[in-house]
């Protein structure tokens, strides 16, 4: 019932926006003036107040649940590098390079199975599927407690990248059934915030678990897994019955809310809304050019973003000598990467305005890792060398939001959009394979060629994001003198952006 009759809302202030394009359109052309349609006429049939209060409903109700659910996700794919350094390798036998290839298997299924699972969560809703991919990542955790040998891990392992894969295209894909572009980066920062959080928490509950003595296990370590994997099931339980399906099926708000949050996504986020997915159309996403462009950004931020994620306790071994310290040492990074991320991200939002903030945080990440890597002695200048590290955190974080909500807001069919993200995010995961194998145990406690590749794919990422965000600030300015306007993309309503740059009304999010 309310879903017809926000339906019925949508499509009348469908007409009235596009009456009023197409107004302005003709006005313009007769009187030569630059102010086409601002953000308000867009948002006219809305009320501010009314939004303001559903959003922070939204930001109550859904925000601390994600972010909850996305920390035990990152706690449950990092706490290898924490048991690492507490023993991992030589309790269980490992060989020479073995530590390198179950950290690096991990990203393989991570990949392969990530654009299919999608696709499953997007038919059965991610309401559901998140859930159920967090008690099945929850389980191969508590399983990881039990391992005895190489052979065991290196499974579970694999199992565990499989029930991660789809983890994180599927959240951002949730949150924009929910918010309008404009609004997205500041609430996946807040989401994405949990990541650092979970990397500082990660080492704050290391350096307690370490300590403990019991005669339960037989190595610490294993303590990391049963915590974290047995916390991870109970929260999913809950998950499962808490989130709801869509805003019309949530349980909080009332018939009139749902109205208003259909017709927002309907003129600020998807060209249908809740639309079924359809394989062949969604895959039309790669006849675009600049969908190459962001795949490649994602290339270029993944390995920085799995170097901090998976070895920054071991670059930061460099700077102490106690095993139990080290842990500590990585949660300040950590925590300031959560706050620049915020600032980015919100600054972000405001602006409206994405790539140079990614090009931002790639400069962080190339000068963080250079310095590092050129300090002969980090001994004799300790504290540049550990404030290096709190750099390589602040470029990781932010530009990893900042991408994925670019090319989303770009991207008005929901079904391309899901495809990009179910591709691009686990893309930028794969890259953790070049960051495992570049992290050479022959090569510590320097790690200087990981250091520098490190760096090198920063500076690349930031040059590419660069390109890519002029590209797209010329061709508005093309698009707008051919047709003799000044149209930007918040003054486009994306149910008419269905077919993307080939609409002649299409406006890049910049």
């Amino acid at each position: 019932m309310a879903k017809d009759g926000s339906l019925g809302l949508a499509d009348s202030d469908s007409g009235q926006i596009q009456k009023g394009v197409s107004d302005h359109r003709v006005s313009n052309d007769a009187e030569s003036s630059h102010v086409v349609l601002s953000e308000e006429t867009t948002a006219a049939v809305i009320d501010s107040a009314a939004e303001k209060a559903l959003c922070r409903k939204f930001d109550f109700r859904l925000l601390p649940v994600l972010a909850v659910m996305y920390l035990f996700n990152a706690l449950d794919k990092g706490n290898l590098g924490n048991a690492q350094t507490a023993g991992l390798s030589k309790d269980l036998n490992f060989q020479t390079g073995q530590y390198n290839q179950i950290v690096g298997i991990f990203f393989v299924p991570f990949v392969v199975f990530a654009p299919p699972l999608s696709m499953l969560g997007k038919k059965y809703g991610p309401a559901r599927a998140l859930p159920i991919l967090m008690f099945c990542f929850g389980s191969f955790t508590l399983l990881t407690a039990t391992t005895t040998n190489f052979g065991g891990i290196f499974a579970i392992r694999w199992f565990l990248g499989i029930a991660e894969s789809a983890f994180f295209p599927l959240v951002i894909y949730y949150q924009t059934t929910f918010y309008r572009r404009g609004e997205l980066a500041r609430r996946l920062a807040i989401f994405y915030a949990a990541s650092n959080t979970a990397n500082a928490f990660s080492g704050l509950l290391a350096f307690g678990v370490l300590r403990i003595q019991s005669n339960l296990v037989d190595h610490p370590w294993r303590w990391l897994f049963i915590i974290e994997g047995s916390v991870t099931v109970c929260f999913a339980v809950f998950a499962f019955f808490y989130l709801p399906r869509s805003a019309a099926e949530a349980r909080f708000l009332n018939e009139e809310e749902k109205a208003l949050a259909y017709r927002r996504i309907q003129v600020d986020s998807s060209s249908i809304v809740n639309e079924k997915f359809n394989l062949k159309e969604s895959l039309k996403i790669f006849k675009r050019p600049t969908t190459y462009g962001f795949l490649i950004i994602e290339i270029c931020l993944g390995v920085p973003l799995q170097a901090v994620s998976l070895f920054l306790p071991q670059i930061v071994q460099r700077l102490v000598s106690d095993t139990v310290t080290i842990n500590l040492y990585t949660v300040a990074p950590n925590i300031t990467g959560a706050v620049m991320l915020l600032i980015l991200a919100f600054t972000s939002d405001g602006l409206r305005i994405r790539f140079p903030f990614v090009c931002l945080g790639f400069a962080f990440t190339f000068i963080g890792f250079i310095i590092y890597a050129a300090l002969p002695d980090v001994h004799a200048q300790v504290r540049v060398a550990y404030f290096a590290t709190f750099m390589m955190c602040w470029g990781t974080s932010a530009p990893s939001v900042l991408l994925s909500t670019w090319y989303n807001n770009n991207v008005a069919h929901e079904g391309e959009r899901l495809t990009l993200t179910s591709v691009g995010v686990p893309l930028a995961n794969l890259m953790g394979l070049v960051a495992s194998y570049a992290f050479q145990e022959k090569d510590a406690p320097k790690y200087a060629p990981a250091l520098i590749t490190t760096a090198c794919f920063g500076a690349t990422g930031c040059l590419v994001a660069a390109c890519l965000g002029l590209f797209m600030m010329w061709d508005n300015q093309r698009r707008n003198r051919r047709q003799g306007v000044r149209l930007t993309a918040k003054d486009v309503p994306t149910h008419q952006l269905r077919d993307g740059p080939r609409v002649d009304e299409f406006r890049w999010f910049l």
